[in-house]
Parts: structure tokens; sequence; C-alpha cells
């Protein structure tokens, strides 16, 4: 881990603006300021023995990433775990967008699409843990069906009105087909037979859902380990791809800060219907699993469904929000995406600031997130829709 020269000082190692108050409070809004920063992480450079008891993993040298949104400026995949019903979802990307300010901010381009009702899905590829199973790895990705959660030989769209339950999971990523595994290619070592796709790039960025979170009606038992805990989340696409929950920290970049973003997340059985946001980075904190969360919460509706998502600025600030008046369209304007998060009121609010931390990269040194200009718009974006068609090709062959 990148050893941080920063001063610990800080209250809380970052900076509460929101009033205070006696505990959380319930909000339509959480922003987090200052978000980004320069560090490193150790990508899994190799997998033995995968299915094996002597699964062994090793971690190549650190790769640097930097600037605004970072590490989480990086290609991510998109997780789901239940109880939970996805009715629509969206990516975007935006050349430059600025919070509060739409003079200076370029509208946004969607680049990934599911709709359930209709049954389509653009640059959309869901995958679940149903492959191979590994006493270190886990289960591997394999193509989910459409209740989500079983295998399928080939891709399938998520049916409407699918439910799933308490620890049941689904993953999506786009439909850029990975290259073959390896340390000096695009989406580097991952285990081997699995269905190996791109995340979704880009620094200035934002996923819009439309969902569901039902209260579990299962007993709850010692089998579970997520009781009515339903979740959306943001990790590097590295992760699944080797491990998302391995029992050796080697065979997963997690440990070591490549990034993770929960959007909507229930923490635990005692506050079953209040929704964090939380960063499991590295910047300003040593507890990487506790994470950088906001000191608020959004209330989880379990009896209707729930828009809204969350917006990555150019200027380093994320914002979680959730709005009746979130649209899906294939472009939204700087002043129409402002308007729906200013219609929040103050009260409704939180902010917090992480810290800043002073490290910096060698100019020599390549961006982790080089190829995330797949995803950018313009130019990109048609080297993006060339490169899905061909690799969709090579995966058809493969796979």
């Amino acid at each position: 881990m990148l050893l941080q020269n920063v001063a610990l000082a800080v209250a809380g190692l970052c900076g509460l603006s929101a009033a205070a108050s006696d505990g959380p409070q319930a909000v339509e809004k959480i922003e987090f300021t200052n978000v980004g920063f320069a560090g490193t992480y150790t990508p899994v450079v190799s997998i033995k023995n995968a299915d094996s008891d002597d699964c062994s993993c090793s971690v190549g040298s650190k790769q640097w990433f930097y600037g605004s949104n970072a590490p989480i400026s990086d290609a991510v995949s998109v997780h789901f775990r239940g109880p939970l019903k996805l009715n629509q979802f969206a990516f975007y990307n935006s050349s430059s967008f600025n919070l509060d300010n739409a003079d200076n901010s370029s509208d946004w381009s969607r680049v990934a699409y599911f709709d359930a009702s209709s049954q389509t899905a653009e640059n959309a590829v869901f995958l679940t843990k149903a492959g191979k199973d590994s006493p270190v790895l886990g289960k591997a990705l394999s193509f989910a069906d459409s209740d989500g959660v079983s295998s399928s030989s080939s891709s399938q769209l998520l049916a409407e009105d699918t439910l799933i339950t308490s620890d049941q999971e689904y993953v999506i990523y786009s439909n850029a087909s990975c290259p073959k595994s390896g340390k000096k290619n695009s989406c580097g070592v991952y285990r081997s037979g699995i269905p190996a796709y791109h995340g979704y790039g880009g620094a200035t960025k934002m996923f819009l859902f439309d969902f569901e979170m039902p209260t579990e009606t299962q007993s709850n038992s010692s089998s579970f380990d997520y009781f009515d805990m339903p979740a959306i989340w943001l990790l590097n696409d590295q992760i699944s791809r080797t491990s998302q929950y391995p029992t050796d920290a080697n065979c997963s970049c997690w440990a070591s800060g490549c990034g993770e973003f929960d959007i909507f997340e229930v923490m635990n059985g005692t506050e079953k219907n209040h929704l964090y946001s939380t960063f499991h980075t590295f910047q300003g904190i040593e507890d990487l699993g506790t994470g950088i969360q906001a000191d608020g919460y959004i209330n989880r509706d379990t009896s209707g469904s729930m828009k809204g998502g969350v917006i990555f600025d150019s200027n380093g600030n994320t914002v979680v929000f959730v709005s009746n008046s979130t649209s899906f369209d294939q472009t939204i304007t700087p002043d129409s995406l402002n308007n729906i998060i200013s219609r929040i009121s103050d009260d409704e609010s939180l902010s917090t600031k992480l810290a800043t931390i002073s490290a910096s990269a060698s100019s020599t040194t390549s961006k982790a997130s080089d190829a995330n200009s797949l995803f950018e718009k313009g130019t990109g974006a048609l080297w993006f829709y060339a490169f899905t068609f061909v690799t969709s090709i090579a995966h058809t062959v493969l796979f």
C-alpha cells in the first residue's frame, strides 16, 4: 500500500460540512467533495491451480492512478445484491460536467442501457458467480440466465420483474470483450474460462437506476451472510474477473486499494431500511474495510420503486441522489440534470470532504485508466463501438 504523506490531524480524516446532528440523518442527496488522489494498487499477475486447494496468486508492481475521482475513474463493474428488482439501468459519459455550472459543462451521452419491461439492452452484459467453484477464489463468473443467478451458456437479459433474494448477486459489464488474459493486456490477468468483459470507464461518468428493494420474505437463518441487506455498488472491473471474495488477498486487487464505491447499501440488520454510500479507497484512511462513509443515509422504499444514481463530475465531486424526476434519455443536458439535483433542498442534503493526499506519480508512469478512452465522448466513442464490434465477434468464437 502506498504510504500516504498526509496530516492525519484532519478531524475524522475527512471534513463533514453538514450540520452536526445526533447521529446519521435521512437525506435525498449525499455528496462527497475532493474525490480523487494519487496512489497505487497491485494488480494480480498470476493465478495458479485455480480450482484446487493449492490455488495461489501473485501480484505485480504497483500501478499508479491519479486525478479527479481516482481510483474510481478506472473502469468499474456494477453489482447488485438482493432483495432487489432492477427495472432500468443506464451508464453515461460526459466530456466535461461541473455540478451547479451548466455553462462549463457538456451533455451526457448514454453509453449503456437496460430496460426490463421492453427487454432491450445496449452495451450491457449480465454475469453472475455461478461458474467453477474454488476453495480459494470462490465461484467463477459465468453468463447469468434470465433469473440473474443461474448459469447460462450465452448472454441473456434479465427477465422483467426478476427478484433476487438475500445473498444473491449479479453484475453488469459492458459488452466489449477482453483480449487474452495477460498482465500487459488491457484487462490484465483474469481467471481462465470466464466470459471476460471490460467495465465502464471514464473519470466523468454517471450511473442511473430504477430499482426496488422489497423486504425479504424468507426467514432469517445462519445460512445468510447478508439477510435483507440489498445493495448496488461499483468495483474496479479487475476484481470480479479474478475473485470477488477470495481467501487469499493476493487473488484480488481490492485489498491494495484499486477501488470500490457503494452507491446504495444496507450496512447491517439493525438499519435495514437505511441506504448508505461509502468509498473503499485509501484517500486519507487505513481501514479499507470500513471505508469513508457519509454521516447520513437515503431511506429504503420497501413498497415501491426508487429512481436515482450517482454522478462523478469533472472536479472531484460525487453525488448520490434519489429523485422521481430521473430520466434515462439518450442524451441528458447539464441544465436538466442540475435542475433535478438543485430541487433537493439543503435540509435533504449532506456533504463530506475527503482528505487531500500529498503524493505524485512519476511523469513516465502510465496511468491505470489508459483503457478508459474507449468510453470517452467524441472520437473515443467511435473507437469504442468499433472495438465492441470486433471483440464481440472474437468472443463468440472463443466462448
